[in-house]
C-alpha cells in the first residue's frame, strides 16, 4: 500500500512539474538598464491597414427597372423600364447613395424626396449592405450590365408617391435597356 501511495505522489509531482503554470518564473529587474531592454524588446502591435469599404460610384444615380421577360438571355431585353410606374402612376423612385446620404426621389418630381442620413455600410463581395436603426438595405449586383437587386429587411418602408423597385441600373446604362413608349401619357 505504501508503494501505491508513493507511486501516486511521484506521478502527481511529475504532472505538476510539467504544467505550464509552474514554468513561469518571475524575473526581477535590478538595474534601470535591464528595464529599458525589456521594454524595448516587446513587440509593437501590428496595425491592420485594411482598405476602408467604399460605396460604389454607380450608387449615386440608380434608376428603377423591372423584370420584363424572364426567359430572355439578353439582359437588356430581360430587364427594362417599367411602363406603369413611369407612365401611368408615376410613383417609382430613383435611388442615390453617397457617403453621407441615401435619397429616394420620385422619378417624375425631383423635389419629392425622402432622405436618410444615419446609416452605416459594408461590402461583401457583390453585395453592399446599408444599415439604419429601422432597416437593412442589401444591394446585390446580379449582372455586369449593370443590374442591381434591392432587398429591404426590417421595418416596412412606406413612402408617399414613391414606390421602390426591386431592380435598378445606372442612369448611364438605362438607354441600353428595353423601353416602353408611354404613348399618350405624359410620363
Amino acid at each position: 500500500m505504501k508503494n501505491l501511495i508513493i507511486s501516486l505522489s511521484l506521478v502527481t509531482a511529475l504532472l505538476a512539474s510539467c504544467s505550464p503554470a509552474t514554468d513561469k518564473k518571475v524575473k526581477k529587474n535590478t538595474s534601470p538598464d535591464t528595464q529599458k531592454e525589456v521594454a524595448a524588446s516587446t513587440p509593437e502591435p501590428v496595425k491592420n491597414d485594411l482598405p476602408k469599404s467604399e460605396i460604389p460610384g454607380d450608387f449615386s444615380t440608380l434608376v428603377p427597372i423591372d423584370l420584363l421577360n424572364s426567359k430572355s438571355t439578353n439582359v437588356y431585353d430581360k430587364y427594362g423600364i417599367e411602363f406603369s410606374g413611369n407612365c401611368y402612376s408615376c410613383d417609382l423612385t430613383s435611388l442615390s447613395i453617397t457617403k453621407k446620404q441615401i435619397r429616394w426621389t420620385n422619378v417624375c418630381e425631383e423635389k419629392d424626396t425622402f432622405e436618410i442620413d444615419d446609416f452605416s455600410f459594408s461590402n461583401e463581395g457583390n453585395k453592399t449592405i446599408f444599415k439604419t436603426p429601422e432597416r437593412t438595405y442589401i444591394i446585390t449586383q446580379i449582372d455586369k450590365a449593370p443590374v442591381y437587386e434591392l432587398v429591404i429587411e426590417g421595418k416596412k418602408l412606406e413612402l408617399k408617391n414613391k414606390r421602390i423597385s426591386k431592380y435598378f441600373t445606372t442612369s448611364k446604362a438605362l438607354s441600353l435597356f428595353t423601353e416602353h413608349d408611354c404613348g399618350n401619357f405624359e410620363g
